[in-house]
């Protein structure tokens, strides 16, 4: 019986490719108001940057229960005794937590390792990729694990937001920090460091900080992987895409699209580059 590879809904995988691999997802909620919803289940894409878009409640984010990560893993139990579990960076949200939490609620005899990717959205979504690849060629769960966190360094990620209201709403970054953002104008960027979002720098117009996405990237000689995970702006993302596959010929590309999870705190407008590398 292989490894069987969970994650959760904020790691953005596209969903083709969450077939393709078997990759199971736990849903992170979506509270509007006082209705909850599960993101991508009760709420697409589309429906919930229409919501945000328009005045009125601000959306919040709420961690799915050890109940929640309990029942997906006792459903995979019954195909097999080795699951690895990749989540959201545990400085920024409690999603990690519920999930070892879950381990011990498991019926089924099963070995469940939990990991700490200490980073957001396509950034683990390609090591979670790569442990389910990992899996289908025949590796243990430890041999899975030992993989995935070696290639937790070498994941680099650099994210553009158009404001940064969202941000500080979501209270991922100072209202300081967000002071900054709206009183010059500017394109804030912003990076994981130890596990914390942070402003990594900003930019005077749109362009420019796309610029610096594709600059970001060309920094790293050796890469394996390269995502451009995006909120709103899809030919935006296929053009920087497009520009980093001529940058890195014959290295993968994915244009992945942001959840309503993620999208609560980044907002309309965001766009990002990650580099997995070699």
């Amino acid at each position: 019986m292989s490894v069987k590879v969970v994650t959760d809904s904020t790691a953005d995988i596209p969903p083709d490719i969450l077939r393709e691999l078997d990759i199971s997802v736990v849903p992170i909620y979506v509270v509007f108001g006082d209705k909850s919803y599960r993101d991508r289940l009760d709420i697409g894409e589309d429906e919930f940057y229409h919501r945000l878009s328009l005045n009125g409640v601000f959306p919040t984010t709420a961690v799915p229960s050890p109940r929640d990560f309990a029942a997906v893993y006792d459903r995979l139990a019954a195909e097999t005794d080795e699951i690895i579990s990749i989540h959201l960076t545990s400085k920024e949200s409690g999603i990690y937590n519920s999930a070892v939490l879950a381990k011990d609620m498991v019926q089924k005899k099963c070995r469940i390792e939990v990991i700490d990717s200490r980073t957001i959205s396509m950034s683990y979504g390609l090591l979670a990729m790569a442990a389910a690849r990992e899996a289908r060629a025949g590796a243990g769960l430890d041999q899975v694990a030992e993989m995935v966190r070696s290639a937790v360094p070498r994941v680099h990620l650099l994210f553009m937001v158009d404001t940064l209201k969202y941000v500080v709403r979501g209270g991922r970054v100072s209202r300081t920090t967000g002071a900054l953002g709206s009183v010059l104008g500017v394109k804030p960027l912003l990076t994981l460091k130890d596990g914390h979002l942070t402003l990594s720098t900003v930019a005077r117009t749109r362009n420019r900080a796309i610029e610096r996405l594709y600059d970001f990237a060309r920094l790293f000689p050796r890469v394996k992987e390269l995502a451009v995970p995006y909120t709103t702006e899809r030919a935006e993302a296929e053009s920087l895409a497009s520009r980093l596959k001529s940058a890195f010929p014959g290295t993968p590309v994915y244009v992945a699209r942001v959840g309503p999870a993620l999208g609560a705190h980044a907002g309309p407008g965001a766009m990002g580059v990650v580099v997995r590398q070699a």
